[in-house]
């Protein structure tokens, strides 16, 4: 660690000094903030982050080490870290390295000793903005005008950055179902919840078209988590509109939520500041019960058209804070979504039951 000065400013010229770790360097990206409590590696790791500069709620950083088991991808997919307190020396005997050497291996700029929760008030108070975080130039008005060149989250294709770029295989060959998963930016404990259930699946570059995967003959689909505007993704959700047609089982998570819709005439919106963390409640209209639910997305799906196109999609879940959508399921078919995170990793398993339920309809 540099323990040196770092600087992160704002788009609205908001800016605040603090100690710098990680690399020395200057990135930057779309603030937004976390309020989960632990699993700080698997955060870092899911793609859905890429773009995004994190503010880590939670007031440790680094305290029990990192593990290569428990990446959610197979790098750190933030462009920073904004965090209260970061330290290298950690408790748990079973990490297999600090978080300055996973931070250094991975190319990661961090901002620490800083007010993470006056920035996090100020994120929710003037909304999901771009910021600029440097332990290299210290100039605010260098920094600004750096600022000014980054593009905004609204309109910005990122599936493509973070997918695949290749097919691969996971699961047994003589499994009893076989799954294809349109990769956006999956996170592995997705694909582990469908393996464990006895799925083989082909994991599938964001980019390929639909044709490409009906070449083999699958039990369903399944459309991944991932960064980035939806409305951006024509190539994906023409992809979708032709899966679908197969009248096969399909299940969307996050992103994959927002495409189904989208797929279906369901427009997108971009949030004011979003849901990230381990601690969001969602009450299921089919059963009539709530979850913790584990989440991550400055998008949503626009509730004012589905309930005017109640024909054709069903609302099956609603976040209990600010009623948006968190669920469908498009009538006459197999397909489904749901906009947070059932495989959770980290979070609460509340919602494990969705992967059963995927499953169960492909039989």
């Amino acid at each position: 660690m540099t323990n040196g000065k770092a600087i992160l400013l704002l788009d609205d010229g908001t800016y605040f000094e603090g100690k710098a770790a990680g690399i020395t360097g200057t990135t930057s990206g779309e603030i937004c903030f976390n309020t989960g409590m632990t699993g700080y590696q698997e955060i870092f790791t899911d793609p859905s982050y890429y773009g995004q500069v994190l503010v880590a709620t939670n007031a440790h950083i680094g305290n029990y080490g990192t593990k290569d088991a428990e990446e959610e991808s197979d790098a750190v997919q933030i462009s920073g870290l904004i965090c209260k307190n970061f330290t290298d020396k950690y408790s748990r005997p079973q990490a297999d390295q600090g978080i300055q050497k996973y931070f250094d291996d991975n190319k990661i700029v961090c901002i620490y000793d800083v007010d993470t929760r006056a920035i996090v008030r100020h994120i929710r108070s003037k909304g999901a903005m771009n910021c600029i975080i440097s332990s290299e130039i210290l100039d605010v008005d260098i920094l600004k005008q750096q600022l000014a060149k980054v593009p905004n989250m609204e309109g910005l294709e990122l599936a493509s950055k973070v997918t695949t770029t290749k097919r691969y295989t996971l699961g047994e060959e003589d499994s009893k179902y076989s799954v294809a998963v349109m990769d956006f930016g999956t996170k592995k404990n997705i694909l582990r919840s469908l393996v464990s259930r006895g799925c083989k699946v082909d994991v599938y570059p964001a980019e390929t078209k639909a044709e490409d995967i009906l070449s083999t003959n699958y039990d369903g689909f399944f459309l991944s988590n991932g960064p980035g505007d939806p409305s951006s993704m024509g190539y994906a959700i023409e992809a979708v509109k032709v899966l679908m047609n197969e009248g096969k089982p399909m299940f969307g998570i996050c992103l994959g939520h927002q495409l189904l819709a989208l797929a279906n005439d369901i427009p997108t919106y971009k949030m004011h500041h979003g849901h990230r963390g381990i601690n969001h409640p969602v009450k299921n209209l089919i059963s009539g019960k709530g979850e913790i639910t584990s989440q991550n997305h400055g998008f949503s799906v626009d509730a004012e058209v589905i309930e005017k196109a109640s024909d054709r999609v069903e609302i099956t879940h609603r976040n209990l804070n600010d009623d948006t959508i968190e669920g469908i399921r498009i009538k006459g078919t197999k397909a489904f979504s749901v906009q947070y995170h059932p495989e959770a990793a980290p979070g609460p398993h509340d919602s494990r039951y969705l992967f059963d339920e995927f499953v169960a309809s492909l039989s």
